[in-house]
């Protein structure tokens, strides 16, 4: 199992998993030309695809997925809410939709949806499972639940949103007071702080990739997470762990989650 994050950031977000011959695409939130790009530099046609599953509705993770449809083809995996709320913008889609908190499988991939807490109608994070190498998934989360904690332990590689410092959030001068009341509330995105917590709660000696995404331009940079979140590894004696902080621009390279690392 391999994956890699195509970008990653308030303008677009899409993530890709391969395993074997099976390939699926976590959002697509850039547009369809830059979903084909960058799908191509990593060597993946896009018609090749075995789905695409959609964490939730908002345009940074849709907004390539109706012209990227139109040429490719691919069943869209969505909770039924979330699917109803895409289909009325007009996309022509073979439609899979499943219950927040439903496992289904994707050829020999099996995968766990759990509910997250954002301001969309049914945001989820996932965890996809191939023999008991496990990635998770969590995009566009307001705070840290007791559900998300259960659903990402024993994990192999984790994409988690790392959107904001609480410093610099507040220093902010180019974002209105309700604009940052909605980034920090409890529907809204993960601070530096609230992903140091949840990494106390479920990192283990075999989680050895960890790529942080969504990071604020103005509000977050890679080196000030990175630092933070390699500290605090450190303090629970987790040095082995790799740390990846994914950007809008550019697409990260090919993560391996390799088979001497599964976990028993």
């Amino acid at each position: 199992m391999k994956f890699a994050v195509l970008g990653s950031g308030s303008a677009g977000n899409s993530t890709i998993l391969e395993c074997g011959s099976t390939r699926i695409l976590i959002d697509a939130g850039l547009s369809a030309k830059q979903l084909c790009l960058r799908l191509e530099s990593l060597g993946i046609d896009p018609a090749s695809l075995s789905g695409i599953l959609l964490t939730h509705e908002h345009g940074d993770h849709i907004r390539g997925l109706k012209h990227f449809l139109r040429k490719h083809p691919t069943p869209i995996y969505a909770t039924a809410e979330t699917a109803f709320v895409v289909r009325e913008q007009g996309f022509e889609a073979t439609w899979k939709t499943f219950v927040a908190g439903q496992a289904f499988a994707i050829d020999h991939l099996a995968v766990q949806s759990f509910s997250i807490q954002h301001d969309a109608v049914d945001p989820v994070g996932f965890v996809v499972d191939s023999r008991g190498l496990r990635f998770g998934l969590v995009s566009d989360a307001g705070h840290v639940t007791s559900g998300m904690i259960h659903h990402l332990r024993g994990l192999a590689a984790l994409f988690v949103e790392a959107n904001y410092d609480d410093d610099l959030l507040e220093a902010d001068t180019k974002r209105p007071w309700s604009i940052k009341q909605r980034i920090s509330s409890r529907h809204g995105h993960l601070s530096n702080v609230q992903v140091e917590a949840l990494l106390r709660e479920i990192s283990h000696a075999d989680l050895l990739q960890i790529v942080f995404g969504h990071l604020s331009s103005d509000c977050n940079c890679p080196e000030k997470a990175t630092a933070r979140f390699a500290n605090c590894l450190a303090e629970m004696g987790h040095t082995a762990t790799a740390l990846h902080c994914a950007t809008q621009a550019e697409v990260t390279p090919w993560f391996e989650i390799a088979e001497p690392f599964r976990l028993a």
